[in-house]
Formats: structure tokens, sequence, C-alpha cells
């Protein structure tokens, strides 16, 4: 199926939410329970409209144009979560010089798992950050994300847990990798 990636626009933002949701409550249910699934998708796991704002986030869509995948990076110090979450957010920006890129928020709806997807934002993702002049990238990946992550080169430098609201938590890999 062929797929069309682009940058995400503001008034896509509540469909954008959606395919964040069906992505974590079906793909990330074998890594955190449903307690943590239920919080998280109300603090952390929600769009980041400054990516959005900033030009950062892609969609895929398939033929029919229906939302297949999100994700993309930041100039920002922020290293994950969404306009909700519970931790400060950095917004402040980054040099290419020396800081790292921040690889941000790759989902991929369920229809749609297993084809790729994720791969191809995160090309998207990497190559325009490059392409600003960043030679190093960082993420906070989850525990679902995190094998596909080190398939693509990127290396753990720590663990920590999120918090998430309810007084619960969730464990996050900080990821880091050099752009060729």
């Amino acid at each position: 199926m062929p797929y069309k990636l682009r940058t995400a626009r503001p008034k896509e933002i509540p469909a954008l939410q959606q395919l964040i949701e069906q992505s974590v409550r079906h793909l990330q249910a074998t890594d955190y329970g449903p307690a943590e699934i239920d919080a998280a998708v109300r603090t952390i796991f929600t769009v980041d409209t400054r990516l959005v704002a900033d030009g950062t986030y892609f969609v895929a869509e398939d033929e029919t144009g229906s939302y297949a995948a999100c994700g993309g990076w930041s100039r920002r110090k922020t290293l994950y979560g969404g306009d909700a979450q519970v931790e400060a957010k950095e917004p402040e920006l980054l040099d290419p010089a020396v800081d790292a890129a921040k690889i941000r928020a790759i989902f991929v709806h369920p229809a749609h798992a297993r084809q790729g997807l994720g791969s191809l934002v995160l090309k998207a993702a990497e190559d325009a950050a490059a392409a600003e002049g960043f030679r190093e990238l960082e993420m906070g990946a989850t525990l679902t994300g995190y094998p596909i992550y080190l398939k693509k080169g990127y290396v753990e430098t720590e663990r920590h847990h999120a918090p998430i609201g309810d007084g619960l938590s969730i464990e996050i890999v900080k990821m880091r990798k050099r752009v060729s």
C-alpha cells in the first residue's frame, strides 16, 4: 500500500491525537499496563502542538487519505511528551553545533503496523534534522519502540520513569545516534 508523507497541519491535531491514542492502546499494551496506558494517553502521549507549529511533525496517509502514522523531530530541548505532559517542557532552541536534535512522538495506527511506516517517519525526521545541521540525534523511546531504534543504530544512554499522572510513571529509554 503506498503512503504519502507530508508535514502535519494545525487543523489535523485532533485526528493526530486519535491516531496516537489508538496506537498506544493497541501496540503498547504488551509493554505497559492498562492503568499506565489510560494515564499516559491523557498526559505524555498527547500531541505536542509546538512540533506542528514548528513544521517538524509529519503525517503519513494511505491512498484513501486516512492517517496511518505520525512523528517527527524537534530543534527544542524537550525530549518527549505532549501538551498535557506532567513534566515541564523545555521550549528553548538547541544549537546544532553542540546539541542533539530530538526525535519525537512516532506512532503508527494499528491497522498499518509492521509495514515500515515507523521507519519511514524516523528517516524523514533524521534527514530533516541533518539538513538543519544537527549531527547527533536523541530520543526518549518507549519500551515498544526500543528494539526498533536499536536496529536503526540508536544506543541506549539511560532509563528513567516519566510521571504520567495518577501517581503512575512509565519507563522511558533515552537513546542517541550520530548522523552519518
